[in-house]
């Protein structure tokens, strides 16, 4: 899958590409990330991809001509299976159901919007607004980060083992961010005088008796949580 990402501040996904399992997977070409600096697609001496709002108030806007023309040239040609979304606060809150939807296409542009805004003339070039949460950000690059490692991640091949997938809490029907409490080693944890130790269900290599004690730690976690909301 193709993720072309349009910003003004390109350097900020230097580390995002190169560390963990995104950069496995674009060295493994299970996925392509272009990061694209907006203003390659600016006139002028000055690159100006920015200016202030008609009809007063603070901030500036970014320019929409700079937009259009770099969704143009790295759009792909060949395929319909294409979004373009712009990365805002206005826009409807990501979460795993439309990160499934967009790991079936070929391509996704991310728009990082900046400062006070982007000019609304680009709504007419855009496929949808997302937004990842109900606070304000100073730009659109940690959301990019964000939604493309939630979609990279669903592509065959970025995993090493497919079974985690199964595993979460996320994935297929359910839609809460909740799992069982996780242990590894030391078996027995010492902290000072006191002893923390593993669930001894866990260490029984019951399977049958494990799956159940998951299932009952996701059903108090949820009943749990319903409450909070409450």
């Amino acid at each position: 899958m193709q993720f072309d990402i349009l910003t003004i501040f390109p350097n900020l996904f230097n580390s995002f590409l190169n560390e963990s399992l995104i950069k496995k997977s674009l060295q493994k070409k299970v996925n392509k990330i272009c990061v694209h600096d907006l203003r390659v697609w600016s006139e002028g001496k000055h690159k100006q991809v920015d200016d202030r709002p008609y009809g007063g108030g603070a901030g500036m806007v970014l320019m929409a001509e700079p937009i259009i023309k770099a969704i143009q040239e790295i759009k792909l040609k060949r395929s319909k299976k294409i979004k373009i979304i712009l990365l805002s606060p206005q826009g409807k809150q990501f979460d795993q159901k439309m990160a499934q939807r967009f790991s079936k296409l070929d391509q996704l542009i991310l728009i990082c919007g900046r400062y006070q805004g982007v000019d609304a003339r680009i709504e007419k070039f855009i496929d949808e607004k997302v937004s990842v949460g109900p606070y304000i950000l100073s730009g659109g690059e940690l959301p990019a980060m964000i939604l493309t490692e939630s979609v990279a991640r669903l592509i065959p091949g970025y995993l090493g083992n497919p079974k985690s997938l199964e595993d979460e809490t996320f994935s297929g029907k359910k839609s809460l961010n909740i799992t069982w409490p996780q242990y590894t080693r030391p078996e027995i944890l010492k902290v000072r005088n006191k002893k923390y130790s593993v669930p001894k269900i866990l260490l029984s290599g019951d399977h049958k008796k494990i799956k159940e004690w998951k299932k009952h730690q996701i059903m108090k976690a949820l009943k749990h949580k319903s409450k909070k909301i409450k």
